[in-house]
């Protein structure tokens, strides 16, 4: 079980311990990110952590709450009080993960419209970042992770063994993510969601705190025209490559394999 308890930021400008075993999947917003991760974390039989899930969570919180998304404080001292757990599927949905706030299973309930709308501007505040790292980087302590986000390699855990960052252009992006709400029998308007993606893309870039960029040494992957399998395929041979030459043939560290 992944859990998300009230922070110690006491630890926080502690050095950050090495990581050796994490790889880290970055990119914009539907970018396929998080489904490319949880198959590549099956393969690896590692863990898969997507640290958006805990900007969701607080968005959804914060939504319920009436807290404003402007309240940098008060968004931070609410994840602060509030418990997320994040654990395996217990549903045959589609969903990659259970997410659960207070208990509450809100697995699809973070997916919502309106937590798209804000979650950018959530996670854009330095408090909420602050908040969430010290919880983040306790749990790429607990062995091989694929983690995703948007500032994994550069700020979460700039020592990651692995780094990649996927993208893919605007309007496949929207596809995607229209995909995914079709999916779910939300409404689409294309070009809404592509504005949307568009305005979250300026904001994710463009925040004081860990903007979204890509780490010098990550692997950078164009997602559009490849399938799923294709991209997994192709990272998963960047993590043999990158771990064949100091680590047994049998196991990458502590679970991730790198040979047949």
């Amino acid at each position: 079980m992944i859990g998300s308890e009230p922070s110690d930021r006491s630890n926080l400008s502690a050095p950050v311990q090495n990581h050796q075993s994490v790889i880290a999947i970055d990119g914009p917003a539907a970018s396929g990110k998080s489904t490319v991760a949880g198959e590549l974390a099956e393969r690896l039989s590692a863990l898969l952590f997507d640290t958006g899930t805990l900007y969701r969570t607080v968005t959804l919180a914060a939504l319920r709450a009436r807290v404003p998304v402007t309240d940098g404080p008060a968004l931070a001292m609410l994840a602060d009080e509030r418990h997320i757990e994040v654990t395996p599927p217990s549903e045959p949905d589609g969903r990659l993960y259970d997410v659960r706030l207070d208990g509450e299973d809100v697995t699809w309930g973070i997916r919502d419209v309106a937590v798209d709308a804000n979650v950018s501007e959530v996670s854009a505040h330095p408090e909420v970042r602050r908040a969430l790292l010290g919880t983040q980087r306790r749990i790429a302590g607990l062995g091989p992770v694929v983690m995703v986000g948007r500032d994994i390699g550069t700020e979460v855990i700039p020592d990651a063994g692995v780094k990649v960052f996927l993208d893919a252009s605007l309007i496949e992006r929207a596809r995607r993510r229209a995909a995914e709400m079709q999916e779910r029998g939300v409404p689409v308007d294309l070009a809404a969601v592509a504005a949307d993606l568009k305005r979250r893309d300026a904001i994710d870039s463009g925040r004081l705190a860990s903007p979204l960029r890509i780490a010098r040494d990550a692997h950078v992957i164009q997602t559009e025209g490849l399938s799923v399998d294709q991209v997994v395929t192709r990272i998963e041979a960047i993590v043999r490559h990158a771990f064949s030459a100091s680590l047994s043939a049998a196991s990458c560290g502590n679970g991730f394999p790198v040979s047949d």
